[in-house]
């Protein structure tokens, strides 16, 4: 489980929140002039990197209130939490897009990699490294 930390009520299990979506997507200044075509790619196209992602969230159970974060979709590791309307912060602390703490290993499934087919054997239950989360 991840630790998300409102700005208004503190640390809190991420069973708390909602997710929204992607930050700052702008809504289109005209919306009945658009085509179908458009009005589709605003509704459901967005973003999908690898690495830092602005993301919004909605402390459901809490607050009740949204907020943006910007977190690393490879590691879950939360960068920043800032209030909505604000710009997104600076992450040039942050770890590059195409870093994190993926595995290299052949047997990655994180890299898109298969493990190798070894005829007899099963799912191993390899220990998962410290602070990982299920």
């Amino acid at each position: 489980m991840l630790l998300i930390p409102c700005p208004n009520c503190g640390p809190r299990d991420e069973t708390e929140f909602h997710y929204g979506g992607q930050a700052h997507v702008p809504y289109p200044e005209n919306p009945s002039e658009l085509t179908d075509t458009e009005w589709s790619r605003y509704l459901f196209y967005r973003e999908n990197p690898k690495g830092i992602f602005a993301e919004r969230w909605v402390h459901s159970t809490g607050c009740r209130q949204w907020f943006n974060m910007l977190r690393d979709t490879v590691s879950y590791d939360i960068k920043a939490i800032y209030p909505m309307g604000t710009p997104r912060p600076d992450s040039a602390g942050a770890p590059a897009a195409e870093s994190g703490t993926a595995s290299l290993a052949a047997d990655s499934t994180t890299t898109g990699t298969d493990a190798p087919n070894i005829p007899g054997t099963s799912i191993s239950h390899a220990t998962a490294p410290e602070g990982a989360t299920k």
